[in-house]
């Protein structure tokens, strides 16, 4: 077999398109290693064609990225404990590093998704790697209270810039019949960081007053994600192709699918670019209102009831009357369900137009929600735990689709940041909630309200909810 030269591909991808050939194409070798078809084959990006092995290295990349990312993500809150005693540090001072890591976060959805739709996707994609990379080296290394507060937060918006224009980034190219499916594998594999920094946690912690800081430096080898996304990984031929850039991204398309594809069609139906401004107006617009109003309603309740499954439930069945072994037994099992959740969603994102099992399952969450209130036993609590994490990550992942899916390629990432960022806020604004809620009605209160949260915008979403799943994305449009 011939050996297959990415770059030779590209050039040839080049040279079909500038020879404008117009011959109907064969179809594309089984094998890496087999030519190009010869002719152009008119096409919407990437549907309908195989996804091949360049194509899942690029998924790859993303995946790798996405998991050190989720480990620079979840790993203050197994620290923080080893932090405070290293320190001598207030519960206050705690709370002061957790509010500026959200505020991070919340700038990095607003920014990254107008940074996306300015730049490119690929560019700010590898800039949030380094943001974030280098920030928790540094926050690992620092003896200053201030600055680390200071590179957490800087963490917090390079994890959640490059978080929300994966969304997009995914979305567009990833063929319409296999969106969700790449969307949840990714996380799935991403969010194994998070029983692996607990694990690694646990291990390291012990060793030593200061050994905490080893955690924050694993947090840098996310560079390595980094420097191969730089040699490997290409722009979305959509942005592309929204900047005029046509013979680009029809070789990105190429290079990606081994076919010599033809975007002249493709690149009659892009909406002139607009200004930022325009772009968040646009959101508004009697086109696009119902949705963004929807999409709002699913944020703003769906993510605060999420992250308060994720933050407090430790807390809370200490409160309980659990031992704190007891607690973090129990946290960690439950921690489990994370990317099983992430891969529950690539198996049914893509049936019922994404709608239909974004629903349900939001059903299935807010259900397991209010089981989990009325247990009891420790064990009744990890299983019913476990079982609410699984249904609770497929909904946030189906969601981030579904967002990523609602509007043209002009505003796309710059929406989904918005949607993010103001679920950031949402996540800040319920926590001083939940201190009143379980003073007035316990651990039970608690989480029946989590289970309402996520009952709340089923039948909205089944009403007025748009079928997103298995269409192009110029076809949503």
């Amino acid at each position: 077999m011939a050996e297959y030269n990415m770059d030779q591909v590209l050039e040839n991808a080049g040279n079909a398109a500038s020879m404008g050939q117009d011959e109907a194409c064969a179809p594309a070798p089984d094998s890496v290693g087999g030519p190009l078809p010869k002719g152009r084959f008119a096409n919407n990006y990437f549907d309908g064609i195989p996804v091949t092995g360049v194509h899942k290295f690029l998924f790859f990349i993303i995946m790798a990225a996405y998991f050190f990312e989720q480990l620079d993500n979840w790993n203050f809150g197994f620290v923080a404990p080893a932090l405070s005693q290293s320190w001598n540090l207030a519960m206050t001072d705690i709370a002061t590093i957790v509010f500026w890591y959200f505020i991070g976060m919340t700038s990095g959805g607003f920014l990254g998704g107008v940074i996306s739709d300015l730049i490119g996707r690929r560019k700010t994609f590898l800039c949030s790697i380094l943001v974030f990379s280098i920030s928790s080296i540094v926050t690992g290394f620092t003896d200053s209270f201030a600055v680390f507060t200071v590179f957490r937060a800087l963490t917090g918006f390079g994890v959640f810039c490059m978080m929300v224009t994966s969304q997009t980034y995914i979305a567009e190219m990833s063929p319409c019949e296999s969106r969700g499916k790449w969307q949840g594998k990714v996380a799935a594999v991403g969010f194994c960081a998070v029983p692996v920094v607990a694990f690694l946690c646990r291990l390291i912690i012990p060793m030593g007053p200061e050994a905490w800081r080893i955690i924050f430096y694993a947090g840098g080898v996310g560079l390595v994600a980094f420097f191969f996304g730089l040699k490997y990984l290409k722009e979305s031929p959509r942005w592309l192709v929204s900047r005029g850039r046509v013979a680009e991204a029809e070789a990105v398309v190429a290079f990606m699918t081994h076919r010599d594809i033809d975007l002249s069609a493709a690149s009659r139906k892009v909406e002139p670019k607009v200004k930022v401004t325009g772009v968040i107006t646009g959101m508004f617009t009697p086109r696009y209102l119902l949705r963004t109003t929807l999409l709002i309603l699913l944020f703003v309740t769906i993510t605060p009831a999420g992250f308060l499954l994720t933050t407090w439930t430790t807390q809370l069945l200490k409160m309980k009357g659990f031992t704190v072994t007891e607690s973090l037994t129990a946290a960690t099992i439950i921690s489990i369900g994370v990317p099983i959740g992430c891969f529950l969603a690539s198996l049914v994102s893509d049936r019922g137009g994404r709608k239909i099992p974004l629903a349900l399952l939001s059903v299935a969450t807010g259900l397991s929600a209010i089981a989990f209130a009325f247990m009891d036993s420790l064990t009744g609590l990890i299983c019913a735990g476990f079982t609410v994490t699984v249904v609770n990550m497929a909904v946030n992942f189906i969601l981030f689709s579904y967002t990523a899916e609602s509007y043209p390629t002009t505003m796309r990432n710059t929406a989904t940041g918005f949607q993010n960022g103001l679920a950031r806020l949402s996540v800040s604004a319920s926590q001083p909630l939940i201190p009143l809620i379980h003073q007035a009605y316990g651990f039970a209160g608690v989480f029946d309200a989590v289970g309402i949260l996520y009952l709340v915008p089923v039948i909205p979403l089944l009403l007025w909810g748009k079928r997103t799943g298995g269409k192009s994305l110029e076809e949503i449009e």
